[in-house]
């Protein structure tokens, strides 16, 4: 899914994250998000757009690795891609939804 190499999206990740997140893990509840909203493809575009290794923003998902003011833009735009995939989900369900009360004519 992950639909924003199309774009010159311009994230700014002052704007999500406070100085007080820096220098330490993202949330569990964040890192649940978007391990659960994100592909292998969206880290790799993301790192090839941030200049952030894959490696980095992977380790800072999974939170072996704090946020930092260098990966805090690769998150950011993570984040992004999270939101764009969780919408596309939830209307693919719904469609599937549809589909399928069809078959069963409930």
């Amino acid at each position: 899914m992950g639909s924003i190499k199309h774009f010159d999206l311009v994230i700014n990740s002052d704007d999500i994250f406070l100085n007080e997140d820096y220098g330490k893990p993202i949330s569990e509840r964040l890192s649940i998000v978007l391990r659960r909203n994100v592909s292998k493809n969206d880290f790799a575009n993301i790192a090839i757009r941030s200049n952030i290794s894959f490696s980095t923003i992977r380790d800072v998902v999974y939170r072996t690795n704090s946020l930092t003011k260098a990966n805090a833009k690769a998150i950011s735009l993570l984040i992004h891609a999270a939101f764009e995939n969780a919408i596309a989900f939830k209307l693919q369900a719904e469609g599937d939804i549809l589909f399928l009360n069809s078959l069963l004519k409930v």
